[in-house]
């Protein structure tokens, strides 16, 4: 992998965390058009809206600063950040304990859909 294209996928995993935050979160659906969402966003975030909408379309020619992500973390209440993945790694291992015991064959079909579940959540 070049190292432009390293770069353009390290920025967009933020880019797509950020772009998912404004259009499920912070201006859903229920707000209206798409243009009432972007300026809804802008002014919840307190950013401009050419900022909001380059955001809003993960526009790969911005980046993200930590101040940025801290603001949209603060607004949407999800977070992109490691601390998420102990809790995930929690979970997971209380559903892996489900796989040592007695019923092991009733569970693991449980377990399967649970881990893919929390690995879907962890793709944010």
């Amino acid at each position: 992998m070049s190292e432009k294209e390293l770069g353009k996928s390290e920025m967009s995993s933020v880019e797509s965390f950020c772009q998912n935050a404004l259009q499920s979160t912070i201006a859903p659906l229920t707000i209206g058009s798409v243009k009432a969402r972007i300026t809804h966003a802008a002014w919840k975030l307190g950013w401009s809206i050419s900022r909001t909408k380059d955001a809003w379309y993960a526009d790969p020619r911005i980046s993200i600063d930590g101040a940025e992500l801290t603001r949209v973390e603060e607004v949407s209440g999800l977070t992109y950040a490691k601390r998420e993945l102990q809790s995930l790694d929690d979970l997971i291992a209380k559903a892996e304990a489900l796989l040592d015991g007695p019923e092991a064959d009733f569970h693991r079909p449980f377990v399967d859909a649970f881990r893919a579940f929390i690995g879907a959540l962890n793709r944010s």
